[in-house]
């Protein structure tokens, strides 16, 4: 089985996705959208409670890609569990044969949530980077067990000066790929790019840029409210808005910034969220012409 960091090593366009996870998720519906997704990417991306929704944990999700045949990302936030809890997670990816994990701060809980429930963030997340960094230091040492280990970053126009201070710390401590927010403004994205490659930072990191199949302006006004760092401009959401066919119109416009984005310097693959149809992810990978 071919790798995720095997893949952001190799020549070719990686491509990734996530793998639509909800409450009532079983065994059943991840094959199913493994059977649908794994011909067409590298690797499939496992989150953990997104929105703050909940849902399988990512360590049982991501054996259930593996059973599979396909390489999973697990993803883990410092904001639902204290340091040794998310030490036990890495711990028992690690033991699965996870190979890969994006390790990430979180999104805040929002305060009309309909549970109750606290955010701990008892750790950083370079403070997770480093973990599970160290795993590797163990004694006794488990050979060819360190992750391959991704962070999140936000698309910017770097101001002048600009220091990535985050990234360069988070790659000291043992990250070794980023994945952006939602980036819809290729503009931006160039600025950004020709910023971390001047810095040499494309020497320390594969660079995976996340788009999504958007199924509604309506959605697109959301997303761009309520993500924090998403970059979706103007002239996306109007088109949405004037298509007679939205859904489709999403899975074109994702299509064609696919195309567009892997041409730009220093970015290595791309990440496709979910917004909860795994066809239309499918689909704009066919109509982008990169598999």
């Amino acid at each position: 089985m071919k790798t995720f960091q095997q893949a952001v090593q190799g020549k070719a366009v990686t491509i990734i996705a996530e793998l639509t996870l909800q409450s009532h998720s079983d065994a059943d519906d991840v094959a199913r959208q493994v059977d649908l997704l794994g011909p067409w990417v590298d690797a499939i991306q496992v989150t953990d409670n997104a929105w703050s929704d909940m849902q399988m944990s990512a360590a049982v999700a991501a054996a259930l890609v593996l059973r599979q045949g396909v390489d999973p990302i697990a993803v883990l936030t410092c904001r639902d569990r204290n340091r040794i809890a998310l030490c036990g997670d890495l711990l028992g990816l690690r033991a699965l044969g996870v190979t890969s994990v994006l390790l990430l701060r979180g999104l805040e809980i929002p305060e009309d949530h309909p549970d109750e429930t606290n955010m701990v963030f008892d750790i950083s997340s370079r403070e997770l980077v480093a973990m599970a960094a160290g795993l590797g230091n163990l004694d006794p040492p488990v050979p060819d067990k360190d992750f391959f280990i991704g962070i999140g970053a936000r698309v910017l126009r770097p101001a002048k000066g600009w220091a990535a201070k985050s990234l360069e710390e988070r790659s000291s401590a043992g990250a070794r790929f980023m994945q952006t927010q939602l980036c819809f403004n290729p503009d931006i994205l160039r600025q950004y790019m020709q910023c971390l490659v001047a810095k040499h930072l494309t020497w320390k990191y594969s660079v995976i840029v996340s788009l999504a199949p958007l199924p509604s302006a309506d959605k697109a006004q959301w997303l761009k409210k309520n993500l924090s760092g998403s970059r979706i401009s103007n002239a996306v959401i109007r088109r949405l808005e004037k298509a007679k066919d939205p859904e489709r119109e999403g899975i074109e416009i994702c299509a064609e910034l696919m195309r567009e984005i892997v041409q730009i310097p220093g970015v290595t693959g791309i990440n496709l969220m979910t917004m909860g149809n795994p066809e239309s992810i499918r689909d704009a990978i066919k109509i982008s012409g990169l598999r």
